[in-house]
C-alpha cells in the first residue's frame, strides 16, 4: 500500500496505466463469490439442520436474538456513514451508465418488483450475472430441500457442497497472496487519480468505524448485559484474553477455543456455549455487518452515488442475508462486499481501495463480532434460567 502511495504521488500519469493488476485482482475476488455462498449456505442450513431441531427452543431464541443484534448493528453503521460521509471527495470511477441508472430508478421500482427480483428464473443467469440475492435465494431453498432427503442422496450432495467450500476457501486464500500486487496497484491509481486527499479519507473512514464500533458497544451490547443481569466486570474478565487474542489476530477462529473455555468457567452451560457461540460466528456478526453497512455506503459516497433511504435499506437486508455463514473465510466481508457492491452497480474497485486499510479495521470488528457472541451465549443461558455465576468465577476463569 505505501509503495502504491509513493508510486501514485511521484508519477500520476504512469499510475493510471497500473490500473491492470487490480482490475485481474478484483475479476479473482468476483469469481470467489457465487460458489463460496453456495457452498456455505448449503452446509449451513443442511449441515445442521437436525441439531436445529434437537436444540429447539434455544435455537428459536438465539436466532430472534442474532437478527435483531445485527440490525441493530447496520442501523447505526448506516447513521455514522451519513453523518459523516468518509467517502465524499474520493473521486472512484462512476459504476457503469447502465448500473448507475438502474439504481437511481430503485425508489421507482415497487415492492412487488423487488420481491420478484429475488426469485430467480435460472440458477444459472444469476450466477453468471453474480446476482447475489437471487443465488442466496436458490441456495436457501436448495438447503432446505437438502434437509428434507434422507440416506446417501443427501450425503453425496452435502459432502458436495462441503468439497465445494473447503475448495473455494482455499481459492480464496490463493487469491489473497495476490492481494499486495492488487492493493499496491489499485492505490498507486487512486492516488494518482484523487491525489493524497484519497488518505484524509481513508483516515475518516477508519474512525467512523471505531466510533460506530463504540456507540453500539455502549448503546446496544451494555444494555442487553444490564437487562440480562451479566455481571460486567465478572464478563470482561472472562473475555479480555479472547478478545486481544481477535484483535491482535484478526482471527475469529484463533479466539474461539479460548473463549469457549473461559465462558464455561464464567458459568454458562457447555451445551449452550457449544451451540450459541459457533453459530454466533455465522448469524451474528455484530462488527462484521455494522463494518459493511459503513463499506458499502462508502464506495457509493466515493463513486458520487447518492443512495436513497429506501435503496440503503434494501442493500442492508442483501448485507444481512448474504452475510450469513462464510465466517471462516478469510476476508470473508470483502467477497460479501464485492458481491454486494457487484448487485447494486457500484464500482468494485472501491474493495481494493479499502483494502488497502482493511486490517486496522479488521482489528475492531473482530473483536466486537467475539465480544457479541461471548454475551449472547450469556444471555441465552440467562434467558434459559442456567447462568450460573458465583463468587468461585473468578477465580475459575482465572484457572482457565
Amino acid at each position: 500500500m505505501v509503495i502504491g502511495l509513493i508510486l501514485g504521488a511521484l508519477f500520476p500519469e504512469l499510475s493510471q496505466n497500473i490500473r491492470i493488476i487490480s482490475n485481474i485482482f478484483l475479476k479473482m475476488i468476483k469469481s470467489i463469490i457465487v460458489p463460496l455462498l453456495f457452498g456455505t449456505l448449503v452446509v449451513g442450513i443442511a449441515g445442521h439442520g437436525d441439531d436445529l431441531k434437537a436444540i429447539g427452543r434455544l435455537a428459536f431464541r438465539s436466532i430472534v436474538y442474532f437478527e435483531i443484534v445485527t440490525t441493530l448493528a447496520l442501523v447505526l453503521g448506516l447513521l455514522a456513514v451519513n453523518l459523516v460521509r468518509p467517502g465524499d471527495g474520493v473521486n472512484l470511477k462512476a459504476a457503469p451508465v447502465s448500473a448507475a441508472s438502474q439504481l437511481a430508478s430503485a425508489d421507482k421500482v415497487s415492492f412487488q418488483n423487488i420481491i420478484e427480483h429475488i426469485v430467480p428464473q435460472s440458477f444459472f443467469e444469476a450466477a453468471s450475472k453474480n446476482d447475489v440475492l437471487q443465488v442466496v435465494f436458490f441456495a436457501i431453498l436448495f438447503g432446505i430441500a437438502l434437509t428434507q432427503v434422507k440416506g446417501k442422496p443427501k450425503e453425496t450432495m452435502l459432502n458436495f457442497c462441503e468439497g465445494l467450500s473447503e475448495v473455494m476457501f482455499k481459492f480464496t486464500n490463493l487469491v489473497m497472496k495476490f492481494a499486495p500486487l492488487g492493493i499496491g496497484a489499485a492505490m498507486c491509481y487512486t492516488v494518482g487519480h484523487s491525489g493524497m486527499s484519497v488518505l484524509w479519507n481513508l483516515g475518516k473512514l477508519i474512525l467512523t468505524l471505531y466510533g460506530a464500533l463504540v456507540v453500539f458497544i455502549l448503546a446496544v451490547l451494555l444494555p442487553i448485559s444490564m437487562i440480562a443481569k451479566v455481571p460486567l466486570k465478572r464478563f470482561l474478565q472472562a473475555v479480555k484474553e479472547p478478545a486481544l487474542i481477535a484483535f491482535s489476530t484478526t482471527s475469529s477462529d484463533a479466539a474461539l477455543p479460548d473463549a469457549f473455555k473461559k465462558m464455561i468457567a464464567f458459568g454458562v452451560p457447555k451445551r449452550i456455549v457449544s451451540f450459541v457461540l459457533p453459530t454466533g460466528y455465522s448469524f451474528n456478526l455484530d462488527g462484521t455487518t455494522l463494518y459493511l453497512a459503513v463499506a458499502s455506503v462508502f464506495v457509493a459516497q466515493a463513486a458520487g452515488i447518492e443512495l436513497t433511504i429506501s435503496q440503503q435499506l434494501l442493500m442492508m437486508l442483501t448485507l444481512m442475508i448474504t452475510s450469513k455463514g462464510v465466517a471462516a473465510v478469510p476476508r470473508a466481508s470483502m467477497v460479501i462486499l464485492s458481491g454486494t457492491l457487484v448487485s447494486f452497480g457500484l464500482p468494485i474497485e472501491g474493495v481494493a481501495v479499502i483494502l488497502g486499510v482493511d486490517e486496522i479495521m479488521d482489528m475492531a470488528r473482530t473483536t466486537v463480532n467475539l465480544v457479541g457472541n461471548c454475551l449472547a451465549s450469556a444471555v441465552m443461558a440467562r434467558w434459559e434460567g442456567e447462568l450460573n455465576v458465583n463468587e468461585t468465577t473468578e477465580e475459575a476463569i482465572a484457572e482457565s
